[in-house]
């Protein structure tokens, strides 16, 4: 008879990624089906120690045309020697969105996770998402007949639908996809469609919902555009086509790590000066010189002037939606700031060196439920370029 468990992630401290791991570790399996709506290679990441040792007897089922399963996800799994067939449906309205993780020993027992959880790192670490862990007796009756429907359901589906269930056999196909359009490039993080605005009152101040979360493995490297001979040759260094975004489409630039007060101009400290503006630091990027990436590279195309009274000085303006929580607060011109000096024990400890001026900006910003979360910085390239900042 079949044992019931509760997975409740983030609200309790287990995680969908440990339950996964220990499922696959737990059995001695014959097969494995793996079935969600969408896979990054985070996700993969966090449980292929587990897979790997069963991966030859292991099948996934990941949707596409989704806009957010990748091309890194799908070769990582393909890595692993697993079978990965596609699921397109052909259509926006209709996704494939089924999520089971189900091992089988043919001999005694299966063990299944079926709720809410995707192959993704927040499907499987941060979401609030809740699933069942049903432990099934193979020597009972009932308890095999429903094993034995849900690995036929899922084998016969490329038979019944040859069209739209299809084995990716290695990354020239998965290469073709993307050229399709039916996978993304998880290095070009588009901005999120935030739909809704604040139409009267002040921002509201709801703090973060406290949840037990779990840190990426690592962080973001940005994209470097408009360049196209460098994107292209970066893009081939990854095994990952070239994608051109449409010009009038943001794209992720820059994340920041948790924010601080000086970031958000929230004095709540003896020793915290109101300055109205912000440094561009690192953040959590990979593989940049604060100093110079976001004068040189991100804020390039703006028209930079020298201060007459301080010559070391450049100063641009630049338009910035600002979208809060996923709030749009509307567009906001906002003054930059860069000290060209190389010659100075800033420069030498590498320190940032170009810093943004909130000013009408400060009474949405500066709040203490903004304390500890995450700012990204996404960039539309027209002439003049404009940018979207995004707290939450």
């Amino acid at each position: 008879m079949a044992r019931i468990e509760l997975i409740l992630q983030a609200v309790t401290n287990t995680t969908h990624a440990v339950s996964i791991r220990t499922l696959l570790d737990c059995i001695d399996a014959d097969s494995v089906l793996i079935s969600v709506g969408f896979v990054r290679e985070s996700g993969v990441e966090a449980i292929e120690a587990a897979i790997r040792p069963v991966a030859a007897r292991t099948k996934v089922f990941v949707g596409i045309r989704n806009d957010i399963t990748s091309v890194q996800g799908i070769k990582r799994l393909l890595g692993l020697r697993a079978r990965v067939y596609a699921v397109d449906t052909g259509s926006r309205d209709t996704i494939f969105h089924p999520k089971l993780y189900l091992a089988v020993d043919n001999e005694e027992e299966a063990r299944l996770i079926i709720g809410s959880a995707n192959l993704t790192h927040q499907g499987l670490h941060n979401n609030i998402e809740a699933s069942t862990l049903i432990t099934l007796d193979l020597a009972d009756e009932h308890d095999r007949d429903f094993v034995e429907q849900t690995t036929r359901a899922f084998n016969e589906l490329p038979a019944q639908h040859a069209q739209h269930v299809f084995q990716i056999h290695n990354a020239a196909e998965v290469d073709e996809l993307f050229e399709s359009g039916r996978l993304v490039d998880e290095t070009i993080v588009p901005a999120p469609l935030v739909t809704s605005s604040v139409r009267k009152g002040d921002r509201d101040q709801l703090p973060r919902m406290k949840l037990n979360r779990v840190a990426r493995p690592r962080g973001m490297r940005p994209v470097r555009r408009p360049a196209a001979p460098r994107h292209a040759a970066r893009a081939a260094a990854q095994e990952v086509p070239a994608q051109a975004l449409p010009a009038s489409d943001y794209y992720l630039v820059w994340t920041s790590k948790a924010l601080k007060e000086r970031d958000l101009n929230v004095p709540t400290g003896a020793t915290t000066h109101r300055t109205g503006s912000m440094l561009w630091k690192k953040g959590a990027m990979e593989g940049i010189d604060q100093r110079h990436f976001f004068r040189d590279e991100v804020f390039d195309a703006l028209t930079w002037t020298r201060k007459p009274t301080r010559l070391h000085l450049e100063t641009a303006r630049a338009d910035f939606e600002l979208a809060v929580k996923n709030l749009n607060y509307g567009k906001f011109t906002l003054q930059l700031t860069h000290n060209t000096l190389r010659n100075t024990k800033s420069y030498r400890q590498n320190n940032a060196m170009t810093q943004l001026h909130w000013g009408l900006a400060l009474s949405v910003v500066a709040r203490p439920d903004l304390l500890g979360r995450t700012m990204r910085l996404y960039r539309r390239d027209q002439n003049p370029p404009e940018f979207l900042i995004e707290i939450d």
